[in-house]
């Protein structure tokens, strides 16, 4: 299988950048059970902005990224752009018939999310100045995270279906599952982890352009007790290098958490898989 990601600086720090982009780009490989093996960098240059200093960092961080996944850079391209931007193509391996999919989800699967939400909002206070340097390091630390261990423990587990959580938030991912298996996903917002810090920055308007789209967008399709749009707001931010969400028959979902919790890895049970009521997300 073959995918590409390239993303816009969420951070100063050029290395950092490149981790988390790198990180970024692997995740659709994982979220299908896959495993990755071959990588090429597509870097945009504002070469008459930037020194060759910091595509160097960029391009290193990245590297030290591949390099923890076990996989091997074969080349890539550059291009000068007037705005910097950088990313990944990748080519995984897996048996067409072991795929874990997006549209597969059966009535009874348990939801778990593997890395709590809000880096979209954290991103943007970044660029405002307004994120304090233990928001920052714990947003980096999730964003430079692989999904790798909990891809495999899926794997293991026998999930029925997974996503990423990325560009469309945590609503439009999980209404994706919910349309292609024709199922009604149900949320339960009390457990739904965030990064710390998010629910304040949230409340003083530090929100991407992305979340009022997919706000805007993915509302309708919600019913349920919480109509609160505010709190509702860090399930719309857009994810760079987010959690997978994973859907799993109740025995299996129980095996993975314990596992988890043997190997130290995150995962929050959030919702349950229902029978179609109509409508695709419920949140209460």
């Amino acid at each position: 299988m073959e995918t590409a990601d390239v993303i816009t600086p969420l951070v100063d720090d050029p290395y950092t950048f490149g981790r988390i982009a790198a990180a970024n780009a692997v995740s659709d490989i994982y979220a299908m059970g896959a495993r990755p093996v071959t990588a090429m960098n597509l870097v945009f240059f504002p070469a008459c902005q930037l020194p060759g200093d910091v595509l160097r960092e960029i391009l290193a961080g990245g590297q030290s990224i591949l390099q923890e996944a076990g996989v091997c850079l074969v080349g890539g391209h550059t291009v000068e752009d007037d705005e910097l931007k950088y990313g990944l193509s990748l080519t995984g391996l897996i048996d067409p018939d072991r795929i874990i999919r997006n549209s597969t989800a059966r009535p009874g699967d348990r939801l778990i999310l593997t890395k709590p939400l809000g880096t979209g909002i954290i991103s943007t206070a970044i660029k405002g100045e307004m994120a304090t340097a233990d928001v920052i390091a714990e947003a980096v630390r999730w964003m430079t995270t692989l999904n790798r261990s909990a891809a495999e423990l899926m794997v293991a587990c026998h999930a029925s279906a997974a996503t990423d959580v990325t560009g469309f938030g945590l609503i439009g991912h999980s209404s994706e599952m919910a349309r292609g298996a024709g199922v009604t996903i149900r949320l339960n917002i009390r457990d739904i982890p965030l990064m710390r810090g998010v629910t304040e920055l949230a409340a003083d308007g530090l929100l991407p352009a992305g979340c009022y789209r997919n706000r805007d967008h993915y509302l309708p399709l919600i019913s349920g007790d919480c109509r609160d749009t505010d709190a509702l707001l860090p399930l719309f931010d857009p994810q760079t290098s987010g959690g997978m969400l994973i859907a799993l028959p109740p025995q299996e979902a129980a095996h993975f958490q314990a596992l988890a919790e043997e190997q130290g890895l995150f995962a929050r049970e959030i919702g349950v898989v229902k029978e179609s009521r109509g409508g695709l997300i419920e949140v209460d």
